[in-house]
């Protein structure tokens, strides 16, 4: 598989807030992506390849770092942001 090009950067670490950020805006596709991908039990490794663009042999902790707050953030938005979603 060919990892995904973003026009958006992609953060190491997720801004949070409990209310939708700019980020979240722009990384929407980013976390539905992660979350089909973790259901489909693909590795962080794979994730980060291939969702995040990170090469995790090259970069292992920033992979690991940045697969771990993206995914966090994207089931956040699955629980809870998508409200403000709806109501914008």
């Amino acid at each position: 598989m060919v990892a995904r090009r973003h026009n958006q950067p992609i953060a190491d670490e997720v801004p949070w807030s409990e209310s939708i950020t700019p980020y979240d805006e722009a990384h929407l596709v980013v976390y539905l992506r992660l979350l089909d991908a973790s259901a489909d039990g693909a590795s962080a490794d794979e994730m980060a390849q291939i969702v995040l663009g990170i090469d995790p042999a090259r970069e292992p902790q920033r992979a690991e770092r940045a697969v771990d707050s993206q995914l966090r953030r994207a089931r956040w938005m699955s629980k809870v942001g998508y409200r403000q979603l709806l109501r914008d």
